[in-house]
């Protein structure tokens, strides 16, 4: 059995993995000349960590990333901590598995060496793909240079532009949130004092927010900065700014904020776009997945992760149930209500983060700060249906 999966970058080299994992041969089909990841980093919740567990890559992860002791969420201007909930040890007392914070590149390194080391002709790069078809018997994905490739199924994991989900469902109209993203990664050393805490920390502003973390082992600090304005919409992660401008947009906030914009070579800085969730997400023996079927505001820290379940779910479901087709349909039932609420409340958190009247920061953060004083944890129980889900279960289920 062979599996195609348009996109070779976190969501694609993670889905070969996965159907490596159950016994097939995988094509990456990958449109860039080389795979490469901007500055940036990312979250890996223990929802997340559990596939890695099952594909024998946890501890590689952990040697390249970074385990922070605590979730916080602190006032963007002042600083003032409203709470603070340890981290490190309850994640796995929890929920199973550890919270990692790791580099994209150094996630991608890992993935694509894992990927060579079992399939090393599997990732064809210069790649793109046109269009696809296809009948009871296999599938077709037809290229820009007159070449194809057929298989069993074809997986599109090639994001938020998808050719696989444009041909699947026609062209979509996203809509603009009214949010700009900036981000940067610093070396510590560069900060002095006002390097972050070595926590998961969330800075809540009057129609902004930041997020900042560390990287490789401590030695880098990632900064997410998140704004309202509607006079730059370029969809883009590659897209740069002017350090003067990511100024500008959080003037007057915490020294720890402006520091990192200040010490960082470069600011990259994208629009938030929103999609409803799709009716659709199979088509025979085609199917999308992560950013191509529900992209997500980064508001909860769950597109990879998101991804990552959809990888295995797919790859488990194919395998195990009676036909391709059925198996599909099955990975979207398992999977939609679940990413589809995960995209609401990414939603629902900018408000969350961005409140601008002082009733609602009263009535928002004041119980945040009061259950700061009398029971952190409850941090942890919210996140306990996000967190603690482990989708390798959840597939496995109805595997056999």
């Amino acid at each position: 059995m062979k599996a195609i999966i348009a996109g070779g970058g976190i969501g694609g080299l993670v889905t070969a993995l996965c159907f490596i994992h159950q016994g097939w041969n995988v094509e990456v089909l990958e449109q860039a000349q080389e795979i490469s990841e901007v500055g940036a980093g990312i979250q890996l919740s223990p929802n997340a960590m559990k596939v890695f567990e099952a594909l024998g890559l946890a501890s590689a992860l952990e040697k390249v990333g970074f385990l922070p002791e605590a979730i916080e969420i602190r006032m963007g201007e002042s600083g003032m901590r409203l709470i603070r909930t340890p981290l490190a040890e309850a994640a796995v007392e929890r929920w199973g598995s550890p919270y990692l914070h790791i580099h994209r590149a150094d996630f991608i390194s890992v993935l694509q060496l894992a990927l060579q080391e079992c399939a090393s002709e599997s990732l064809k790069l210069g790649a793109t793909l046109e269009r696809y078809e296809h009948d009871d018997h296999e599938v077709r994905a037809f290229l820009a240079n007159g070449e194809y490739s057929s298989g069993d199924v074809l997986i599109g994991a090639d994001g938020i532009h998808s050719a696989v989900r444009s041909q699947m469902l026609g062209s979509d109209q996203p809509v603009f949130t009214g949010n700009v993203a900036w981000r940067c990664v610093v070396p510590v050393e560069r900060l002095g004092r006002s390097a972050p805490d070595p926590v998961a920390c969330a800075w809540m502003g009057r129609g902004k927010h930041a997020v900042t973390y560390l990287l490789r082992g401590g030695k880098l600090a990632n900064l997410v900065a998140v704004v309202e304005r509607d006079d730059w919409t370029v969809e883009s992660w590659v897209e740069t700014g002017s350090r003067a401008e990511a100024l500008k947009d959080f003037a007057g906030w915490h020294p720890t904020i402006l520091r990192l914009m200040e010490e960082s070579d470069a600011l990259f800085r994208w629009a938030l776009f929103d999609r409803r969730p799709l009716a659709k997400w199979t088509d025979g023996r085609v199917a999308i997945l992560g950013d191509a079927a529900h992209p997500m505001l980064p508001f909860m820290a769950q597109g990879a992760a998101m991804a990552i379940e959809d990888a295995w779910t797919v790859a488990s479901r194919v395998t195990y149930s009676e036909t391709v087709q059925k198996g599909l349909a099955e990975y979207r039932s398992l999977r939609f209500d679940r990413a589809s609420s995960i995209q609401a409340a990414s939603r629902a958190n900018a408000q969350t983060f961005h409140q601008r009247e002082l009733v609602g920061r009263i009535k928002t953060y004041g119980p945040i700060w009061l259950a700061g004083k009398i029971a952190p944890k409850i941090g942890l129980m919210r996140q306990d249906s996000v967190y603690g889900y482990n989708v390798v279960s959840a597939a496995a289920n109805i595997s056999r």
